[in-house]
């Protein structure tokens, strides 16, 4: 690589001019200017933009730390903030964690020390661990769809309550008495919020929460196809099932194909998510929709406020949860 005394040398000017030139920190002539140009043009010369950042305690990077980048939703979050860092000239480092706590904790580490301007969290689970180093070393951090209770961090959340209480009222007013729910992981606050929605409308509605009726999936689809084959081999059988996730949605549909089920007619069916893919498949699907787009750009902006201002005091933004009616429950 070509360095900068070499450049200076061709240019016939100090080092120190060289840097002025390249870094625009100080005034130099014109024709200083020009003969410097010319020389790192002739020899290829590419300022080390890494060294420059360091050196003004910037890197123009930001960490994503995502629990699962091939479940569509984590995905489409995290274009979200990817795009929205790259408009502001930002890099974003991705990191997947595959729901291990363990593989979380290493990637706060890696990360840490990669010199990085802030990071985007999205817990595996809410485990405070790998947050609370993160926090001790005072890097800047916005936390998503998680619940990190009064670590007196900024995060970004969704009605999730209201999520579950808006299908389960939806499918009540269809004239469903027996409803089945598919719910994810018990260690994340989103997955716990959904259910008590679902509880609040069966109970508010006068029907008693059967235990049996609620099965627990992992957020993918094999296991909403699976707990769906449960559900739906029960006596008396749910005539619809609120999923906690649109993945596990799409494997509930398959299961009721399997059984020689008709959806709506004979099951009817709720995800939430909102995923690209639930307006595409055959029935489409209704679904709970969380705002991912507005998510992903806001978390981008918190932490960018953060950035300017660690004094901030934290923000705890919390965005509402709307349901889409497709074809998966309209009334047959």
């Amino acid at each position: 690589m070509t360095t900068i005394r070499e450049v200076a040398k061709k240019a016939g000017v100090s080092p120190t001019s060289v840097s002025h030139v390249v870094n625009n920190t100080r005034f130099v002539s014109e024709d200083v200017r020009e003969r410097v140009q010319a020389a790192m043009r002739e020899l290829n010369y590419r300022p080390n933009a890494l060294a420059r950042s360091l050196r003004r305690g910037e890197t123009h990077t930001l960490g994503l730390i995502l629990p699962d980048s091939a479940n569509p939703f984590f995905a489409e979050v995290g274009h979200a903030i990817e795009s929205a860092a790259f408009l502001l000239g930002y890099s974003v480092i991705l990191c997947n964690t595959d729901n291990d706590e363990v593989k979380e904790y290493l990637y706060t580490e890696v990360l840490e020390n990669k010199q990085l301007d802030g990071i985007i969290f999205v817990g595996a689970g809410e485990d405070r661990e790998s947050i609370s180093e993160l926090v001790k070393n005072g890097l800047p951090l916005v936390v998503v769809d998680r619940d990190m209770g009064n670590l007196g961090l900024d995060t970004v959340t969704t009605e999730n309550y209201q999520g579950g209480y808006l299908a389960t009222q939806h499918l009540l007013s269809l004239g469903h008495q027996i409803i089945g729910c598919i719910t994810g992981p018990s260690n994340i606050t989103p997955s716990a919020d959904r259910v008590t929605g679902y509880r609040s409308a069966l109970q508010q509605a006068g029907f008693p929460v059967e235990e049996s009726l609620l099965v627990r999936g992992d957020f993918h689809a094999p296991s909403g196809h699976s707990a769906a084959l449960q559900l739906l081999q029960l006596t008396p059988r749910p005539t619809a099932i609120f999923v906690c996730n649109d993945m596990m949605a799409i494997g509930a549909l398959r299961a009721a194909s399997q059984l020689g089920l008709r959806v709506p007619e004979d099951v009817a069916i709720i995800g939430f998510d909102d995923i690209e893919l639930a307006s595409y498949i055959s029935p489409s699907l209704t679904t709970v929709a969380q705002p991912k787009l507005e998510m992903g750009q806001l978390a981008v902006k918190l932490l960018f406020e953060r950035m300017g201002d660690p004094s901030l005091p934290p923000r705890h933004t919390v965005l509402a949860t709307t349901l889409v009616v497709r074809e998966s429950s309209m009334r047959s």
